[in-house]
C-alpha cells in the first residue's frame, strides 16, 4: 500500500522549513541562519522520535530580513506534520 501524505501549502511568499538535528543547539544554529536571510522565522521545537530535535520554521521568502517587526509575522501552520509524532 502506497502512503500518500497530504499537507496544507503555506500562503504564498511563506516556505516551511524543517530542520532535522542531533541537538537543539544545532537545529537553532541552522535556524539562525535561516533568520538572517528571511523574514518571518516563527519557531517551533519538537523531541524526535530517536532522541534528536526537529524544529520547524515559517520563512517569508518575499519579504528581506529585519524589514518587517516580529509582531506581524504569521504562521502557515501549527504541530507537528503527519509523518512525525
Amino acid at each position: 500500500m502506497k502512503y500518500i501524505e497530504t499537507q496544507t501549502v503555506p500562503s504564498l511568499g511563506l516556505a516551511e522549513v524543517r530542520i532535522i538535528a542531533h541537538t537543539p543547539e544545532a537545529a537553532r544554529a541552522v535556524a539562525e541562519v535561516l533568520r538572517r536571510c528571511f523574514a518571518g522565522a516563527e519557531q517551533r521545537s519538537y523531541p524526535g522520535l530517536d532522541g534528536d530535535t526537529r524544529l520547524h520554521l515559517t520563512v517569508d521568502t518575499a519579504t528581506p530580513a529585519g524589514s518587517r517587526p516580529a509582531a506581524s509575522r504569521s504562521s502557515a501552520g501549527t504541530g507537528a506534520h503527519s509523518d512525525e509524532v
